[in-house]
């Protein structure tokens, strides 16, 4: 199984008129950090309020209009675009998440129609509950990330990039089953070979740089973290992600709870934005002086603005978080 850009390109038309054309904005503050122009695509502009709604709808547009309903695992923002793709088509959706996902993700999906499933403490668990649905009752499994029109869904990211931006040098992707990360890579690389497309993740539970260093996909702990959304495994029986992600990023970075907290201040505090930890760890590889000096425009993917709210105004009060068995402590922005 493959995808090209041609595949995206069918996306694109797919997903229009309902994904919105998000901005990609200058980060001054960022930028003078980094010594080059910074940029930032606003995927939390959609109407959902986060990137996977593109992969979603392209998705559940190829699901028959017959079928008895789509159910997704997730960890919050691949089922709210399900869901919100499933109403809009008419079909039901079940949503099989973790105990591990923020309560108000879980309430979102709820407030999208669709029907939850709380299974097990880990995204595998969820899984293996949306299998047995998929199975059992003939609904319409939909990949949060190795499906091949999630991925074009996706994809549709780096297109609008580079569309706006030619000039880019390098494109810091938030980094977690790999349906993001390989789309964008596809069509960026598709586009301008050149570019450099670098993976980010937290450094606890990283499952994608965890198999891409074993060679291999492999199970990882899944533990809390400010970026809950990059949580979760790649599925030992990848089928895309793994090798695409593999074959197509050019390097890896690592960030600390610490450092995520600290962009997500940043954010904050600098543009006025608010964001999942997910959407900062561009950002908080930046700061924390992670990556190579590029020469040119660089730009990070904001991927979703459904942050608990309760957690969030804790990170920009620079109140302690407690984040499973580890806390995060506090401090004041520019302290």
């Amino acid at each position: 199984m493959t995808i090209d850009l041609a595949d995206i390109l069918a996306a694109r038309a797919t997903i229009a008129g309902v994904a919105a054309r998000t901005p990609l904005v200058p980060s001054l503050h960022v930028g003078a950090i980094s010594g080059n122009e910074f940029l930032l695509k606003l995927e939390t502009t959609q109407p959902i309020g986060a990137f996977k709604l593109r992969g979603a709808l392209n998705a559940v547009a190829a699901v028959p209009a017959d079928a008895p309903g789509v159910t997704c695992c997730s960890t919050g923002n691949h089922g709210r675009g399900v869901a919100y793709a499933a109403r809009a088509k008419g079909l039901r959706a079940v949503i099989c998440m973790s105990s591990l996902v923020p309560q108000a993700k879980v309430e979102g999906i709820h407030a999208l129609g669709a029907e939850v499933r709380i299974a097990g403490r880990s995204q595998d668990d969820a899984h293996a509950e949306s299998r047995r649905l998929a199975r059992e009752e003939g609904l319409a499994e939909i990949s949060p990330f190795d499906d091949p029109l999630v991925i074009a869904g996706q994809g549709t990211i780096g297109l609008e990039m580079l569309e706006d931006r030619p000039d880019l040098a390098a494109i810091l992707v938030p980094l977690s089953g790999g349906g993001l990360a390989a789309g964008v890579a596809l069509a960026a690389k598709a586009v301008k070979p050149s570019i450099k497309v670098i993976g980010v993740t937290m450094d606890r539970g990283a499952a994608m740089y965890a198999s891409v260093r074993a060679g291999r996909p492999v199970e990882v702990e899944e533990v809390a973290s400010l970026a809950d959304s990059l949580g979760g495994g790649i599925g030992l029986e990848n089928r895309l992600t793994f090798a695409m992600c593999r074959d197509l990023l050019d390097d890896y970075v690592l960030v600390t709870e610490d450092e995520i907290y600290g962009a997500m201040q940043t954010l904050y505090f600098e543009d006025r934005m608010v964001a999942e930890g997910a959407s900062v760890v561009g950002i908080a590889a930046m700061q924390a002086g992670k990556l190579p000096a590029f020469k040119g425009p660089v730009a990070t993917i904001l991927t979703g603005r459904n942050v608990d709210m309760t957690s969030f105004t804790d990170v920009v009060a620079g109140r302690d978080v407690r984040l499973g068995d580890v806390e995060v402590k506090g401090r004041s922005y520019g302290a």
